[in-house]
């Protein structure tokens, strides 16, 4: 089939975009991520100090450089529309956000859409996979204090012991609200099959748009971040340190990602944009931590609804383009989720001004020096 002019004109058009694209967001990160580095390490008396602000600080320029994840995939046309409860009014609390998982651009789905919720995104902690520590963004997570969890089952019994250490040494001294994981321990189509074959020797539903949760991770956040009165058990002895006024975890947040056709975003179309305008589209259900059960049984059980309940509405959203309204609802309600144009470029100039002034810095000191 011949190609015609105007389709070889269109090719050429996503190629010559998502070069400049691409280019784009390598230099943004050149100036990003190492300006975010310095300007920590020169604020280094302060954690001495005040560790309180030097932790305000960095969570200001944490959430900055998520924005300016968030502004390849705005700017490319992947906008987020969200359904459910809304999480606005339990920003200021702790929570915990689950999450399926059908790739890369999940997490850059939700460094968008959180960007709103007030004071989420500098306060947040997210569990990932460790071969994101040799990611560019790798130094920044482990300056937040993000855990890299390693999967496979030869190492799932020391991770669990290292992220409720991790958890009790950096959680809330470095004033941590809402913690983020995808319980189904990797993406949908690498662990679909296995799934299914547990479901069907075990006498589980056999879920096609997720898979079946692993217990571990989310027993251990409960267990060491939830205040001893939720739930009526004891949460340890770190769970509400003395130099924290906090409440301990209040919620959990069921959170479904659904992409149209059920065609998930990956890391390479968020940074190149070849791919048409998309609209993602996130819901949200909110439960009182005090109603999840804290008995590991009870609670793989309670975890295995959420994920039926999650499959059961992926189903209807690819039947149907929609979401299905909350109980009491007539009729589902969904909210577009914008982010601010001038904010995104205010933010990018800020990037590329530090870098520019980092730059003149070492040069001014390399040639005193030499």
């Amino acid at each position: 089939m011949a190609v015609t002019l105007e389709q070889a004109q269109r090719v050429g058009y996503t190629c010559l975009k998502a070069l400049l694209r691409f280019a784009f967001m390598v230099a943004n990160n050149l100036v990003a991520i190492p300006s975010y580095v310095l300007y920590l390490i020169m604020l280094q008396p302060l954690r001495v100090l005040d560790s309180k602000s030097f932790w305000y600080i960095e969570g200001v320029l944490f959430k900055w450089l998520l924005a300016m994840v968030a502004s390849w995939g705005w700017w490319a046309g992947y906008t987020v529309v969200e359904w459910g409860d809304d999480v606005k009014a339990v920003s200021e609390d702790e929570a915990m956000v689950l999450v399926n998982h059908q790739a890369t651009g999940d997490v850059c789905t939700l460094m968008m859409c959180l960007q709103d919720k007030g004071t989420v995104v500098r306060q947040m902690l997210w569990l990932m996979d460790h071969i994101f520590k040799y990611t560019n963004f790798g130094i920044v997570s482990l300056i937040h204090g993000d855990f890299f969890i390693r999967q496979g089952r030869a190492h799932r019994d020391q991770q669990l012991v290292l992220l409720k250490e991790h958890l009790e040494k950096y959680y809330r001294s470095r004033n941590r609200k809402w913690i983020v994981l995808f319980p189904e321990g990797g993406f949908l189509r690498k662990r679909r099959e296995t799934s299914q074959a547990f479901a069907k020797k075990n006498n589980l539903p056999l879920l096609k748009h997720v898979t079946l949760p692993r217990l571990g991770a989310t027993q251990v956040i409960l267990k060491t971040l939830v205040a001893p009165q939720e739930n009526g058990t004891p949460a340890g002895r770190d769970a509400v340190t003395k130099e924290s006024k906090s409440k301990g975890l209040q919620w959990v947040i069921d959170t479904t990602i659904a992409y149209p056709k059920g065609e998930p975003i990956d890391i390479q179309t968020w940074i190149l944009g070849y791919r048409q305008p998309t609209v993602t589209h996130v819901h949200y259900r909110i439960f009182p931590v005090k109603d999840v059960p804290a008995e590991p049984e009870a609670l793989t059980h309670w975890l295995y609804e959420r994920f039926i309940e999650k499959e059961d509405l992926l189903t209807h959203f690819y039947e149907t383009g929609a979401f299905p309204p909350l109980q009491g609802q007539a009729k589902a309600i969904s909210r577009e989720m914008t982010l601010s144009n001038l904010w995104l470029v205010g933010i990018q100039s800020l990037a590329f001004l530090s870098g520019g002034m980092w730059y003149c810095i070492f040069q001014y000191f390399y040639h005193c020096l030499f």
